[in-house]
């Protein structure tokens, strides 16, 4: 136990001590030092990686609290203690109702009696410092979210209480909380859709591993109860050492053990790790065998190449992904064939596109070329890929408004890879170009 002890580092020991604090204890970073006595820099740094793990919530003049670890969002909806984080406001009234869920916000830009028809139970109203209209929506069974700062009379503060409404006071004008709300609201459609490695292994049994003193006895009785042949290789702790397959096995002499012959610091994803950056790692390392660890690098499952890809394919076939750059910039496109019945895109350039100077921005250009040469060897091969490099060519500048047609051209599709040039042109002449290289994460 001794020596187990002084292989937890200080930050680890930190973070463990957040996580046995009573719900609603507040941190403070110089106290957390004093009792564990580490620097106040160290303390910090787990505090913020708390943070990330969903276990302490900062608010402004609460301070750190801890807080019992949320799911990761399975929903687009928003609670009203979710539009307090969103917008930096602080509540008023009303504490009860935070985990209310949120279905619609109404902005209270009209009369008083107009806005009761845009009220109902569980809206939210986005208005200024009209107390008529606060107590209107509080009556009508929904929240209030006041802007620039201002506050409210305590009959309705008292009003919020009493009905477990919340109230709730932003420094920012009703454009800006309005915006800020949409893109909380498409931020959270975008993490929905995409999957992260912990959603593929929580849905797993407990992986099985070997030990470094194992034998290939050991190893060959495992794999036949399973009927798997590869495993992690786990020290006394859970972390992991190394892997081990059936290749690897064959070189051992019987009773001899597989520490020599396992596969030493494995390449491994972490819980948080997007599954279509464990394929393009698993793409990239060759290899169709991946452990999944923890922040303390001890074991938590295991992934292989054929699950990775079949639940990519399954998330592809939900939802629209939401509003990401790649998607902004890709809208404006339209797909058509040739005469030969090969694909090429056409479409204008917008504003939005365009840098100070007025020209379309290298980097968008860019996003462009390689969202017509994933399509195009999609199309042609039935793959996905990865882009594993290109060269870029910026010949003449582009405007706004002017309307470009994209030509990807394939050299040549192997097994593994996909080389392409692509060409953008506007009224018949070239205007950038790109050689490129993809890899195929269906093979390895």
């Amino acid at each position: 136990m001794e020596g187990h002890e002084q292989t937890v580092t200080k930050h680890e020991q930190l973070l463990q001590h957040i996580e046995q604090l009573k719900v609603g204890t507040k941190i403070s970073v110089r106290k957390l030092a004093k009792e564990l006595g580490v620097s106040e820099g160290t303390a910090y740094r787990a505090v913020k990686e708390a943070e990330t793990l969903g276990i302490v919530i900062t608010k402004e003049r609460i301070g750190t609290v801890r807080v019992e670890k949320k799911p990761r969002n399975i929903t687009d909806q928003l609670t009203f203690a979710d539009v307090v984080d969103i917008v930096e406001g602080h509540v008023l009234g009303g504490n009860e109702g935070l985990s209310i869920t949120l279905h619609k916000y109404v902005i209270g830009a009209m009369k008083v009696d107009a806005m009761a028809r845009y009220i109902d139970t569980g809206s939210l109203l986005i208005v200024g410092n009209r107390e008529n209209a606060h107590s209107l929506a509080i009556e009508h069974g929904a929240g209030v979210l006041i802007t620039g700062g201002f506050g409210t009379s305590r009959e309705v503060k008292s009003l919020a209480d009493r009905l477990g409404l919340p109230i709730i006071s932003s420094r920012h004008d009703t454009f800006t909380v309005a915006s800020m709300i949409n893109r909380a609201i498409f931020d959270r459609l975008i993490k929905k859709k995409i999957m992260l490695v912990e959603d593929l292994v929580g849905l797993k049994p407990k992986p099985y591993s070997l030990k470094a003193t194992s034998t290939a006895e050991d190893f060959w009785r495992v794999s036949e109860r399973t009927g798997t042949t590869s495993f992690p290789v786990t020290d006394e702790w859970n972390r992991v050492l190394g892997i081990i397959s059936r290749k690897d096995i064959e070189s051992i002499e019987p009773g001899h053990t597989i520490e020599r012959s396992m596969v030493r610091s494995p390449v491994t994803a972490g819980l948080l790790t997007s599954l279509a950056s464990a394929a393009q790692i698993m793409t990239w390392e060759g290899i169709d065998f991946l452990p999944v660890v923890d922040r303390n690098r001890k074991l938590a499952g295991v992934l292989t190449r054929r699950e990775v890809l079949q639940a990519m394919r399954d998330a592809r076939e939900q939802s629209s992904l939401g509003e990401t750059f790649d998607h902004l910039i890709w809208n404006g496109f339209a797909e058509e064939r040739d005469a030969e019945g090969r694909l090429f895109f056409h479409g204008f350039i917008t504003p939005q596109m365009a840098t100070d100077l007025g020209t379309i921005s290298e980097g968008v250009m860019t996003s462009v070329m390689i969202q017509a040469a994933l399509r195009m060897a999609k199309d042609y091969s039935g793959n996905d890929y990865v882009v594993d490099n290109m060269s870029t060519y910026f010949i003449r500048p582009v405007q706004i408004e002017d309307a470009v047609t994209v030509m990807p051209l394939v050299l040549e599709v192997g097994r593994r890879i996909c080389r392409l040039e692509i060409a953008i042109s506007h009224e018949e002449q070239i205007v950038a170009k790109a050689m490129m290289t993809l890899h195929s994460i269906e093979n390895g």
